[in-house]
């Protein structure tokens, strides 16, 4: 997702049922509740909400967009105090959902450790449930996940994308039970333009279309496609106060992250600054760029891995923010998955709208900038070509861990 695209008035597309709120999900009410009974729960609100005739694709959505659990792989020893010796808590990105973090659910499970991943207030049902949330309903939803993962495991971990990242951050800085984050495009700063999306407030009371940034056809399953002001505004306010509180106490505990040159969606030079100044000395960044020539500053060589994201042989142009989390055998996002992210010409520009969608010989893939867009129609890289030597990176990461 862009935070914030175009003009911040001028959406104009016609509003929807989906675009309003469904009145069960834009509150965290999960608490008093074991994370079993958290799981059934939010599995039967999304059904309710994304009620559909057709039973097998009911039963696809809702899994897909569900908060999940994984037992570690077997072998592995137990904890010494608990039943499990780690646990990782998985925390989803801005208008995404759980199935984003899916693969790499499956990487912690078999690398032992405990596994829970957590559905963000406003999310996985539809795009008018972001329209009154707070960036507080989502952190109470990460506050109750780790609760109950650190019920069972002696190590809680925190992995989260993009704004599932700063949720991390935020969350780490005020809890001493998180022994180390893994952070992937981490939402740690974005468009400062996105301090103003509250001002439609003054007038979306008489044009309630002007509560939206981009009104989309919301055709993926596991991602809103439609955005509201009130998201952007939400994580700006998220990230201001993550950086306020690093000022004040920066953390002291083992970070991977991986991050784009390229990204579009959340401004990277803030993760660079993040992973320089983290003070522990176990810390790696996983940088994708199309030039590994030049190392960022301030970041020892040894704790940073320069990674390729250009492959025009397979016509990708670089790696993008949609990209990160998902391998190319995904069926959905995968290389030849059945979603092409194509938004960046709905409406304007309908005839690479339709040959994006079409996958035509002459498609390029890669991040939305603008030299890549001049190359000819682009469709939003949407997985990972270095997906696996990736989990190589995190491996001998975890090896590593105290």
């Amino acid at each position: 997702m862009q935070y914030l695209e175009g003009n911040l008035g001028t959406v104009t597309s016609p509003l929807e049922a989906r675009h309003r709120p469904s009145g069960l999900n834009s509150r965290f009410g999960g608490e008093q509740a074991g994370f079993a009974a958290y799981l059934a729960r939010t599995r039967d609100m999304i059904a309710r909400v994304r009620s559909d005739k057709d039973a097998p694709r009911l039963r696809k959505t809702v899994a897909g967009n569900a908060p999940f659990e994984l037992k570690p792989a077997a072998g592995f020893s137990p904890g010494q105090h608990k039943p499990y010796r780690r646990g990782v808590l998985l925390v989803h990105g801005l208008s995404d959902s759980p199935y984003s973090m899916h693969h790499l659910g499956i990487f912690f499970q078999e690398n032992g450790f405990r596994v829970m991943a957590v559905l963000l207030p406003g999310h996985g049902t539809q795009p008018g449930d972001l329209l009154d949330v707070t960036w507080q309903e989502w952190a109470r939803a990460v506050d109750y996940a780790s609760d109950r993962l650190a019920e069972e495991v002696d190590e809680l971990y925190l992995a989260g994308y993009s704004a599932g990242g700063a949720l991390s951050v935020y969350h780490s800085l005020g809890d001493p039970r998180v022994r180390g984050l893994f952070l992937f495009s981490p939402a740690l700063d974005i468009t400062h333009r996105a301090a103003w999306a509250w001002v439609h407030k003054l007038y979306s009371w008489l044009l309630p279309v002007a509560k939206w940034v981009t009104i989309k056809p919301d055709l993926d399953i596991y991602k809103y496609e439609s955005f509201p002001k009130n998201a952007a505004a939400q994580l700006y306010a998220l990230s201001q106060e993550v950086c306020r509180q690093l000022h004040a106490r920066p953390l002291n505990i083992p970070i991977f992250a991986v991050a784009s040159q390229d990204d579009t969606s959340v401004i990277t030079a803030a993760t660079l600054q993040f992973m320089a100044g983290a003070h522990h000395p176990l810390k790696r960044l996983v940088l994708y760029t199309t030039d590994t020539s030049k190392l960022p500053p301030d970041i020892a060589p040894e704790q940073i891995e320069l990674v390729n994201s250009r492959f025009p042989e397979h016509r990708i142009l670089s790696s993008a923010h949609t990209a990160i989390t998902q391998p190319p055998e995904d069926a959905h996002y995968g290389e030849n998955g059945e979603y092409s992210n194509c938004l960046h010409y709905y409406p304007d520009n309908m005839g690479k709208y339709d040959a994006c969608l079409q996958r035509s010989k002459e498609v390029w893939q890669g991040e939305i900038t603008a030299a890549n867009l001049n190359t000819g129609t682009l469709q939003r890289l949407t997985y990972n070509p270095n997906f696996a030597a990736l989990k190589i990176s995190m491996k001998k990461f975890i090896e590593r861990l105290p």
